[in-house]
């Protein structure tokens, strides 16, 4: 069974329809890698997921639970049990282009915060727990820091690392390199592709495409509301064909 399932999910924002019908399937231990141009559905896709915004039709499951199912002959979707969410959004992991770490905590702080008040662990395991990510992040003696002290790659690697202190199933991200440059963002890739090679599953909404290829299972090109195509990265970069994505990755790779 795949740990995320997608169908025919559609969602709007009044008359804009932004997932027009959205299907994909990913395994526990892949990443999945998304592009496409700006405004084609891409980080709406994962705050759907995420249960930052409801979608208007279709079905997801996460880790074996239905999050949402089809309404029956027209009728609204219907969402699991506030119970079932809470399950399934502590199973997941998101993380944002612009951080959002709480400006007035340390490092450590915001690290510990979530991991003591939503899922119960001791002050003392989430300082440690905190500790060792931010040691995997390469970010030791970091702790006491407040992010305004840390460059952009720093409190995109604590973004990071505060997600995995919630030992998520799956871990989104959502272009997580936008607001870097190009010298930090290698920072920050480097770290997701240890993420890969540990078989972390991930979903990442990316504008990098040499990164990918590179660290992908799978890819999914998006336009318009659509996936236009997706398969193994050798296929979606090599030998698709598709017209569509031919011009997508040409003029990508002008800029």
């Amino acid at each position: 069974m795949p740990i995320l399932k997608v169908e025919h999910v559609k969602k709007s924002f009044g008359n804009l329809n932004v997932l027009k019908d959205i299907s994909f399937e990913l395994n526990a231990g892949e990443v999945l890698s998304i592009i496409g141009p700006s405004g084609s559905g891409k980080s709406t896709l994962l705050r759907c997921i995420t249960q930052l915004e409801t979608i208007d039709g279709g079905l997801v499951q996460v880790d074996g639970k239905d999050m949402v199912l089809p309404g029956e002959k027209g009728a609204p979707v219907k969402y699991a049990p506030a119970k079932v969410l809470r399950e399934i959004r502590l199973s997941t992991g998101l993380v944002f282009q612009n951080f959002n770490l709480f400006p007035h905590l340390t490092v450590l702080q915001n690290l510990c915060l979530a991991p003591v008040r939503v899922l119960g662990v001791s002050r003392e395991q989430a300082r440690e727990t905190g500790r060792s990510l931010l040691k995997r992040m390469g970010l030791e003696g970091k702790e006491k820091a407040y992010p305004c002290e840390l460059s952009g790659g720093q409190q995109q690697r604590v973004s990071i690392a505060r997600a995995l202190a919630m030992n998520p199933k799956i871990l989104f991200f959502d272009e997580p390199t936008s607001a870097l440059d190009p010298e930090l963002t290698g920072e920050v890739l480097k770290i997701i592709k240890k993420l890969a090679e540990e078989k972390m599953t991930m979903v990442i909404v990316t504008h990098e495409m040499a990164f990918a290829r590179d660290v992908a299972d799978k890819v999914i090109f998006m336009d318009g509301g659509y996936i236009v195509e997706q398969g193994t990265p050798d296929f979606v970069f090599n030998q698709s064909g598709n017209e569509r994505l031919s011009q997508f990755l040409s003029r990508f790779s002008k800029n």
